[in-house]
């Protein structure tokens, strides 16, 4: 077929590269370059970097509703649009261009987490499983008819960053299916049930921010669902302190991690230290600390930590 291809992230690069293998890819739209990192320097989009590699034409508006935009796209004459992780919503008008219309791959099981950030709250809802949805994509938030999905585990110690590159990979392959279907005409689009929507705002500094009062599995997702962005965090001793990575326990293959020293009910962020080890008291059950780290300083093991730093109460 001949594709336009419109995606911006990392995540989209496997979905990217396999359309380009196997279907002329005629036009890569993405977002504007972006200033990034403390030099404020120029960084083009993963996706462009990828489309320049192979010669593919890059178009990066900064309005996906103009006239401009319109006829750009209608004027490459493609078979089908695909979006992943563009970032943007595509007005009708554009979604009607081509013959099959526009496939969206999405990274949940819809109509499960619709919107910017699914993998994130995949994880920090401690959800069993997930997995790459395709479908028409309409003019709403990821509410357009379901095409094919594929599903895939979430392990109880999986960090958001695994569950990316697990969700990545699957996503060429649902897609590959999608597209055969739809030109042998054997896929039925199906409507989503929008009473069992739910939706995944995007993810910020603030959504690593730990509140102790939680339980000691919610503040497990918490961690691993920010790891390795934004990275959960509180403040410990005075200082602000990034948590990398837990287990509480019953978690980890059915390992015990608990403290026998500490009282039956203690506030919630109370420290205990044990032999090198960090525990923190959580609103429902303790919490093991594995590895931490400080302000301006490397990521490091509970027990290094220690050995510098004291260790009284999370806030």
């Amino acid at each position: 077929m001949r594709v336009i291809f419109l995606g911006t992230p990392e995540f989209a690069l496997n979905t990217f590269e396999m359309l380009i293998k196997e279907h002329q890819v005629v036009l890569c739209v993405t977002k504007p370059d972006a200033r990034k990192g403390r030099g404020e320097k120029l960084s083009m989009p993963p996706v462009k970097m990828m489309a320049l590699e192979h010669g593919i034409e890059v178009y990066q508006p900064s309005n996906a509703k103009s006239d401009e935009f319109y006829e750009k796209l209608k004027s490459v004459c493609a078979d089908v649009m695909v979006t992943c992780a563009y970032g943007k919503i595509l007005p009708e008008r554009v979604l009607k261009i081509t013959k099959y219309g526009c496939v969206n791959v999405h990274a949940s099981l819809l109509p499960e987490y619709r919107g910017a950030a699914p993998i994130w709250h995949t994880v920090i809802d401690g959800k069993r499983e997930t997995g790459i949805t395709t479908m028409l994509t309409d003019a709403g938030m990821d509410t357009g008819d379901i095409l094919l999905e594929d599903k895939t585990p979430v392990g109880p110690d999986m960090t958001m960053g695994e569950l990316h590159d697990v969700l990545a990979a699957m996503g060429p392959v649902t897609l590959r299916k999608t597209l055969i279907g739809l030109e042998r005409g054997c896929v039925t689009p199906k409507r989503q049930d929008d009473a069992l929507a739910t939706f995944a705002p995007m993810v910020d500094r603030e959504t690593g921010h730990i509140d102790w009062n939680k339980s000691a599995k919610e503040i497990h997702d918490l961690v691993r669902g920010t790891n390795p962005f934004p990275v959960a965090w509180s403040i410990l001793d005075g200082r602000r302190v990034k948590i990398w990575k837990t287990a509480f326990s019953g978690t980890s293959e059915g390992t015990e991690r608990t403290c026998n020293d500490v009282n039956k009910d203690p506030t919630p962020g109370t420290c205990v230290t044990d032999g090198g080890r960090l525990f923190a008291a959580c609103g429902c059950g303790m919490i093991e600390i594995l590895e931490i780290q400080g302000e301006g300083a490397r990521r490091m093991t509970a027990g290094e930590y220690l050995n510098g730093h004291s260790a009284a109460q999370f806030k």
